[in-house]
């Protein structure tokens, strides 16, 4: 025991009273030292070996190590009742148990016990903190690491099918071009054809602003058969690759009698399928382009959400930092109605950046789980006076009444065990403290708001 650092300086007849009134246990690797939810009634001096504690809602994560010479368990003036973990062994273990109802004798024995159990406690608590926001933000990251794995595997999967088709598209249609070129039987044969393509490209130009077809999928579908039936019957080679391509550039069929007026027979088929083909190499391409565009504003917006290479108190657009939160939770919102309500030329607001993200995301996170993804969240920014006022609000159930006092108390939470640690709530309210704000809940049936009030300029905030 004079090796413990918390019990360091007592004297030979303390240390004897310790070891009188306590009993030994010892332990093999794994052995279960206490469990969660048992009553505690014992402080704990390790001798020897360590004692590693998991919470059952938190999964593997460990939350605390109690190592050789460390003093653990129920101290003098806690409230602890129960144990809060599963404590196992790591390696063989040696410790001293001291009951509880030995506590007011031992402050009477050992008077400097009073001291050594508040500093005990007051360390047990920040270490028990920083543990649990260390949780949160590890559920925080892995959250944020499978909405961004989803949103960047569409893009990338898309371009990628795009680029390997596009490589056999171009060498086949290079071939047909020439064998189409040997099919026409004069120039003006030619000619005709290069007028036919370049009013079609026209037509398919103007109408992607509007849609001439009726775009259901039954009507989409008796569309393409009316055109894969027209090819068929002007014997055009493999209509059924054909039609879908021409129905999708919403190809007009009197225009395709247009193009077997102008060429020959045996020149129809060929120059449809070149065409055809033409069409599916642009729409490859423009599939590339568009997932890169794609995963280029979804990494400028990560950038712009973490506020990578910038100093930690900028000047911040609030807009963008709510867009930037919101393109991180995009596939969550495919059944979410979003609505934007921004004050024009709103003034930038002096904040860290990368923090109000946090606030941004755990407000839009708990909107997005009462919803249950499904639903209305508005989000709101205006400016009164020197504070700048955002409003995230969701058509989700009502927070009952009774709890509404407790949401931004530390580890308190409403989830299913295992999917939160209590403290997201607990953050926003550091944040914006720190911000020199403050953030407030209004909830009825089908109308929870949070609000949060932030200085523009931080620095004459008081």
């Amino acid at each position: 025991m004079r090796e413990i650092p918390a019990l360091e300086g007592l004297s030979e007849q303390e240390y004897c009273w310790l070891a009188k009134h306590s009993t030994e246990r010892t332990g093999l690797d794994g052995a279960l030292i206490f469990r969660e939810d048992d009553p505690c009634v014992h402080m704990n001096i390790i001798l020897r070996g360590e004692v590693m504690a998991h919470r059952r809602k938190s999964g593997p994560l460990a939350r605390f190590v109690g190592r050789t010479s460390r003093v653990t368990g129920k101290l003098p003036f806690s409230r602890m009742k129960t144990w809060g973990a599963d404590g196992r062994s790591v390696g063989p273990v040696w410790v001293l148990d001291v009951h509880e109802d030995l506590f007011d004798e031992m402050l009477v024995a050992i008077p400097s016990m009073a001291k050594r159990s508040v500093a005990l406690l007051l360390d047990r608590v920040r270490d028990f903190t920083r543990m649990d926001e260390q949780a949160e933000k590890l559920v925080a990251l892995g959250k944020l690491a499978a909405n961004l794995s989803h949103e960047l595997n569409n893009p990338a999967s898309a371009a990628q099918r795009s680029a390997v088709s596009l490589s056999a598209e171009l060498r086949d249609a290079d071939e047909a071009k020439y064998r189409l070129g040997r099919l026409f039987r004069t120039d003006e044969e030619m000619k005709s054809y290069k007028a036919w393509v370049r009013s079609a490209r026209d037509y398919i130009t103007a109408s992607d602003t509007f849609s001439p077809i009726p775009q259901s999928p039954l009507e989409a579908s008796d569309f393409e058969e009316a055109i894969q039936q027209w090819l068929e019957a002007h014997k055009v080679a493999e209509p059924w690759e054909i039609a879908p391509v021409l129905a999708e550039v919403r190809m007009p069929i009197a225009m395709l009698e247009d193009l077997a007026a102008s060429v020959s027979a045996e020149t129809l088929s060929p120059a449809i399928s070149t065409f055809a083909s033409s069409l599916r190499v642009e729409r490859m391409a423009h599939t590339v382009v568009d997932s890169s565009e794609r995963i280029f504003n979804l990494i400028s917006a990560i950038r712009g959400y973490s506020f990578m290479d910038q100093a930690p108190l900028q000047d911040v657009d609030l807009p963008q930092s709510i867009e930037n939160t919101l393109a991180m939770f995009r596939s969550r919102m495919t059944h979410v109605q979003v609505e934007l309500e921004f004050e024009p030329d709103l003034p930038l607001v002096s904040a860290y950046g990368s923090e109000l993200n946090q606030v941004w995301s755990a407000l839009i996170e708990n909107a997005l789980d009462a919803m249950h993804d499904s639903g209305r969240l508005t989000i709101s920014i205006r400016v009164t006076g020197q504070i700048a006022i955002v409003e995230i609000h969701d058509n989700g159930p009502e927070i009952p009444l009774e709890i509404q006092s407790r949401i931004f108390e530390p580890f308190f939470t409403t989830k299913p065990i295992g999917t939160a640690v209590g403290l997201g709530l607990d953050t926003v309210q550091r944040i914006v403290s720190n911000h020199f704000g403050s953030v407030a809940l209004d909830s009825k049936p089908e109308s929870t708001c949070f609000q949060v009030r932030i200085p523009i300029n931080r620095l004459r905030a008081y």
